[in-house]
C-alpha cells in the first residue's frame, strides 16, 4: 500500500474541520436540499481535514502542507 502524501497544512486542516461541523449542524437546521448540501460539503471537509489530503490539490499541483 503506498502513503498518500499530505498536501492540505494544519491550519487548513483546522479551518476545513471548523466550516465541516458547521456544515454538519446546518443539516439539522435546513431543509429540503440545503440540508443535504450542506452535510455533504460537511462531510467533505471533515473527512479532507482529517486525513490532510485534498484529491482536487493533487490534480492542480497545489500544497499548503510543510515539507520535511
Amino acid at each position: 500500500m503506498t502513503m498518500i502524501e499530505k498536501n492540505v497544512g494544519q491550519s487548513e486542516r483546522m479551518i476545513r474541520g471548523a466550516i465541516g461541523i458547521l456544515g454538519v449542524v446546518l443539516f439539522f437546521v435546513l431543509t429540503g436540499w440545503l440540508q443535504w448540501l450542506a452535510l455533504v460539503v460537511g462531510l467533505v471537509l471533515l473527512t479532507t481535514a482529517a486525513v490532510g489530503w485534498c484529491p482536487p490539490y493533487s490534480l492542480l499541483g497545489i500544497n499548503t502542507a510543510r515539507r520535511r
